[in-house]
Parts: structure tokens; C-alpha cells; sequence
């Protein structure tokens, strides 16, 4: 069989996406959902300030992985491009199905990783400390100090932004899947 074995990329293409594909799902509509329903406010905020650094770092890693290890033409996974790895990435006819969702998964992944995550996570800190100055937590019924309004106006802003970029990494994880499936044909 043509670029099976060890030293095929194939298999550590399908591996990684495999990965990317179930960590996001899972996160996103499983283990996040229950966390937040099980555990109490600031339990699940210490698991996700864990957690997230892990699963952006996750979700930056496998879609440079999958460009690195894309198959070329004539291997287990054939395909429309004759070359393999960044190349056929890169190559103009991969363009829509291939670089773009690969891209855009690693994108999103880095600017939670780098930008929001970390925004979040400050704003998180700074609403810790002004409920102790307050006296009263950031989730307690209003009224709010000013500057606990404008805290809780900010995280929701970053949280909506850390959410919609997860939801299309993730989209764009499935339009991929959709590429590489036709090429097992």
C-alpha cells in the first residue's frame, strides 16, 4: 500500500485531526456544559483557568500539525494535490478546503490562546479582587458598583468573543473533515 506505515504522514494527519475534532466537540458542547451545571462559580472558573491554556494551546498545535502532515496524491488518502505537507496546503486547488479551514482553526486557536484567553482571564482576577473590596460577588444580583458593571460588561464582551472564535474553529474543523473524507474515496 502506497505511504502506509511509520513514516507516512497519513496517519498522524488522521490522528490530529481526529484529536482537534473530538477535543473541540467535547469542550464545547460536553465537558464545559456539565462543568458549569455541576460545579460552583468559582470551582468552574479555576477548572476552565486550567483547562483553557491546554485546549488553546491544543487547538494552535493540530492545525500545524495537519499542514505539516498533509498526504500527498498517491498515498492511503489520495487526493487532489500531487504534494503533500505545507506545498499542498498550499496548493491553489486545496485553497477553499484545505488551507482556509486549516488556517482558520489555527487562527482562532491562537488568538485565545495569546489574546483573549488571557484578557479573560485578567478581567476574571481583577472582578476576584473588587468583590472582596465590594463585598459582594460579580455574579450576585444587582445593584453592582460602577466598576463592577463595567467589569461584568467586559467579561461578557471577551467571553462572547472567546465563544464565537471556538465556534468557528470548530465549523471550521467539520468543513475540513468534509474534504478529507473525499479524499478517502
Amino acid at each position: 500500500m502506497a505511504g502506509s506505515g511509520l513514516f507516512s504522514p497519513a496517519p498522524y494527519h488522521i490522528l490530529s485531526y481526529g484529536t482537534l475534532l473530538g477535543t473541540t466537540f467535547f469542550h464545547t458542547f460536553v465537558g464545559g456544559i456539565v462543568s458549569f451545571q455541576v460545579l460552583t462559580r468559582p470551582q468552574f472558573a479555576a477548572l476552565m483557568a486550567k483547562i483553557f491554556p491546554i485546549y488553546f494551546s491544543m487547538q494552535t498545535a493540530l492545525p500545524a500539525v495537519l499542514a505539516l502532515t498533509y498526504p500527498a496524491a498517491g498515498t492511503v488518502l489520495g487526493g487532489a494535490s500531487p504534494s503533500g505537507g505545507i506545498a499542498g496546503v498550499l496548493d491553489p486547488v486545496n485553497r477553499w478546503g484545505v488551507l482556509v479551514p486549516i488556517a482558520a482553526v489555527f487562527l482562532t486557536g491562537l488568538a485565545n490562546l495569546a489574546v483573549v484567553g488571557p484578557a479573560t482571564t485578567r478581567c476574571m482576577d481583577e472582578r476576584r479582587l473588587l468583590q472582596k473590596k465590594d463585598g459582594k460577588k460579580s455574579y450576585d444580583a444587582p445593584p453592582h458598583s460602577k466598576q463592577m458593571e463595567a467589569l461584568n460588561k467586559k467579561f461578557s464582551v471577551l467571553h462572547g468573543a472567546s465563544s464565537l472564535l471556538n465556534l468557528v474553529g470548530f465549523i471550521a474543523s467539520v468543513v475540513y473533515g468534509f474534504t478529507l473524507s473525499s479524499r478517502l474515496d
